[in-house]
């Protein structure tokens, strides 16, 4: 009988993704080695003075206040890396085909659905529009030359119209061009839209546009399209 080689892959740890996201953060922002070693020591500092400064004093609460500091200084320096490393995340993606569509499929939380493939796509010019569906009613997202996308664009808005009456159909282009929406802002625009729908409209609005959509699965996705690796895996 043949061995099974079904071994489930082993997970980086703790350190090694900590390690991964320093260095992809470092890579946007150069100063973040010193930003955080100013925190730490900073934090240090400030928990050597309280415990001089608090009563009753001594060696020992010193060494405590110190030791107190620093895992603050160290808290404070983690944080600092994990806020920077999302802003360099969208640095890195800004521009890269399919960008759109890893952000609607992580970022936008559950009062939402999107997927990161896209509802219509050119292979030839690798314009894509990407679709999701909330609480704000159905949002159009076009990425790509805006004047490419005018086609994909109405196709996938008609047909939301079509199947879902009554409900808002907003479209956003991801650019920065006058009245485009930055990749980084992307996910903050969706989810400051008023809500129109309650859940049980938006479940059926769902249903209705999945069923007429078309299978996209067949076509290319264009080249290089691959936002996950841009980023970097935070530790659990």
């Amino acid at each position: 009988m043949a061995k099974r080689d079904s071994a489930p892959e082993k997970r980086p740890g703790f350190f090694s993704q900590l390690k991964s996201l320093f260095r992809f953060t470092r890579e946007i922002y150069g100063w973040l080695p010193w930003a955080q070693a100013a925190i730490v020591v900073g934090g240090v500092l400030i928990g050597l003075i309280l415990g001089y400064l608090i009563p009753p004093g001594g060696v020992f609460a010193i060494i405590l206040w110190g030791i107190t500091g620093l895992m603050l200084g160290l808290l404070g320096a983690m944080m600092l890396m994990t806020r920077l490393s999302t802003s360099a995340m969208y640095q890195k993606i800004d521009g890269m085909p399919g960008a759109s569509g890893h952000v609607l499929s992580t970022s936008l939380g559950r009062n939402w659905q999107a997927s990161d493939t896209p509802a219509g796509i050119n292979p030839k010019t690798q314009e894509a529009v990407y679709r999701a569906i909330g609480r704000g009613g159905v949002v159009v997202v076009g990425e790509g030359a805006r004047g490419r996308l005018t086609r994909l664009v109405n196709e996938e808005r008609s047909k939301a119209q079509r199947v879902a009456t009554g409900v808002p159909v907003t479209v956003l282009y991801v650019g920065h061009g006058e009245d485009e929406v930055q990749i980084k802002d992307l996910a903050k625009t969706i989810k400051k839209l008023p809500k129109k729908i309650d859940k049980a409209t938006m479940a059926a609005v769902i249903k209705r546009i999945e069923s007429v959509s078309q299978s996209v699965t067949s076509l290319p996705i264009p080249k290089g399209i691959d936002p996950m690796k841009a980023r970097a895996q935070r530790p659990r």
